[in-house]
């Protein structure tokens, strides 16, 4: 990436010379000539939130700036890219969107995220730390953009215009009123769910902002639980990109004897995941882990794992995710241990679990959603 200050060699994390998607993009660059080419003070207390890879933060490395992200693969890229060119450890504060903020903030720079609930509750935690000398600035493709986008800024913060777009990027130009009357923060979101949905039919959900269809069981999930393996007995039962952790919870709730271990790269998700098991007062053992997947799970300790894969990496659809979790999941799995798949018909994981377990069976279908069944022999 070519910057004011110079070019980067920045990677995604995990490192895939497969992957052909870049860790920046044009707006990225935009917010940071924008910065250099206006003069933009960076000497005070820098904070640049939804840094999808580390670009700005690696680039604005010797302002000793504030990181605030929701993703652990992000903040793991940044870290690689930080040591890549050299910044001392230390150099960037590296937070999650479950940490207190700074207490002052003089640059405020926000990477546009695709969900306006994790914009508008990170908007929420951040304004009692912004002044009225406090610079921010927002950036984004402009189909991240929209109105919507734009009256949040306004409505927590102060007046909000936008840019030019420039090579499909757009930045977002707020001038910071603390005298703004700003709404309650409504996030974390409490709901409780419908009758049907098996074990956990009238159970409570709690969901952080970010954490995918919050206010409501997306159709997805409410198709697996319908169809989750039955069956009691000690076992070691993962739910591999929990996001709010009803289908873990599901499992638990049904087996008391199960021990659950919870995982997601998102710290909002495992946050909504850990709330959510608390609130049912679920028995038995539970554990809650952000991270990459399987990685750090002990080869053959698993007897199930439950899956529902995400197919998107922020706007880029790419099916790396699902590779890698079925992947680590098949090492994790005890000899007859088994992995749960749901998704869209037309993604056709059987395929991809055919070629790593040499089978796969439909467990259930319909016009829209499958649920598939591996089992490592």
């Amino acid at each position: 990436m070519t910057t004011p200050w110079g070019a980067l060699a920045l990677t995604r994390f995990p490192e895939d010379p497969r992957d052909r998607l870049r860790a920046w993009d044009a707006s990225d660059e935009y917010l940071l000539a924008h910065l250099a080419e206006q003069g933009v003070p960076l000497s005070g207390t820098v904070v640049v939130v939804g840094d999808r890879w580390g670009a700005l933060v690696t680039a604005l490395a010797a302002h000793r700036p504030t990181q605030i992200t929701d993703s652990w693969l992000a903040q793991e890229a940044t870290r690689a890219n930080l040591a890549r060119h050299g910044v001392e450890p230390g150099a960037v504060r590296l937070l999650t969107t479950q940490d207190p903020p700074p207490a002052r903030i003089d640059v405020l720079l926000v990477r546009v995220p695709k969900s306006l609930a994790l914009l508008e509750d990170q908007l929420l935690r951040l304004a009692p730390s912004v002044h009225e000398g406090t610079v921010v600035v927002g950036t984004g493709m402009v189909r991240e953009i929209h109105t919507s986008t734009l009256e949040l800024f306004g409505r927590i913060l102060g007046p909000t215009r936008t840019s030019l777009a420039k090579r499909k990027a757009r930045l977002i130009f707020c001038t910071p009123e603390p005298s703004v009357e700003r709404p309650a923060n409504p996030w974390p979101y409490t709901y409780t769910l419908p009758d049907g949905v098996g074990a956990v039919s009238g159970s409570t959900v709690v969901n952080h902002a970010g954490v995918f269809c919050a206010d409501r069981l997306d159709i997805g999930t409410r198709f697996f639980l319908a169809h989750l393996p039955g069956g009691r007995g000690p076992r070691r039962v993962v739910d591999l990109g929990c996001g709010n952790g009803v289908v873990g919870t599901a499992v638990a709730l049904a087996n008391p004897e199960a021990e659950v271990l919870f995982v997601d790269e998102s710290f909002q998700a495992v946050a909504s995941a850990e709330a959510t098991f608390k609130a049912n007062g679920v028995p038995g053992h539970a554990e809650f882990r952000v991270g990459d997947g399987m990685a750090g799970v002990p080869a053959g300790s698993v007897d199930l794992v439950l899956n529902n894969p995400p197919f998107h990496s922020h706007q880029a659809t790419t099916d790396a995710t699902a590779w890698r979790m079925f992947t680590g999941a098949r090492r994790a799995l005890r000899p007859g241990g088994e992995l749960w798949v749901v998704g869209n018909r037309h993604l056709g994981y059987h395929v991809k679990l055919r070629r790593l377990f040499g089978n796969s069976e439909v467990v259930a279908s319909d016009p829209k959603f499958v649920v598939l069944r591996a089992v490592r022999r």
